[in-house]
């Protein structure tokens, strides 16, 4: 299993695995109109390459065994802190559960800790399996928000912290 930086060449990989794990991850959160809505805020072409040009997003893909399974973006020293946020971690769901996340998380915790930052930060729905994933490995829950997102729709969400050792 490998990480490689994703690039503008990588945008296609990166929408097409989203494509496969976003309505199974949400189906049974989101309704499918919030769904369909969220995909073209966070996935279309050009707010992925606001992402990267703009919000100093970096991302991430895992392949493993040829094969593109996972995807990941995060930013150093959010907002002027020595945290780094994690905005998207997704894994395919026929590998989750077998370390691809816990194997990105510790890719960019190592990451994090070579730019001066000791904190790993994430949001996740508050309805979303993965929180108890995250327990599991070390983050806490320190808050939970809602954010208003357009169109009617909120992500109710959990604020994680990861200190880094």
């Amino acid at each position: 299993m490998i990480a490689i930086e994703a690039t503008k060449e990588h945008l296609f990989i990166i929408q097409a695995l989203s494509d496969k794990i976003w309505p199974h991850t949400f189906q049974d959160i989101l309704t499918k109109e919030q769904i369909e809505y969220m995909m073209e805020m966070m996935y279309s072409t050009s707010s992925l390459e606001k992402q990267m040009d703009e919000l100093n997003h970096h991302y991430l893909l895992v392949e493993d065994a040829g094969e593109y399974v996972g995807y990941t973006s995060y930013e150093l020293n959010y907002k002027g802190t020595a945290t780094t946020k994690i905005h998207k971690i997704y894994i395919l769901p026929s590998i989750q559960g077998k370390g691809t996340g816990r194997f990105l998380i510790e890719t960019i915790g190592d990451i994090a800790r070579k730019n001066g930052n000791n904190i790993l930060s994430l949001n996740v729905n508050r309805f979303n399996k993965a929180l108890d994933f995250y327990k599991r490995i070390g983050f806490d829950v320190i808050s939970h928000e809602d954010i208003d997102i357009g169109n009617g729709f909120l992500m109710e969400d959990f604020v994680l912290n990861k200190k880094l050792i």
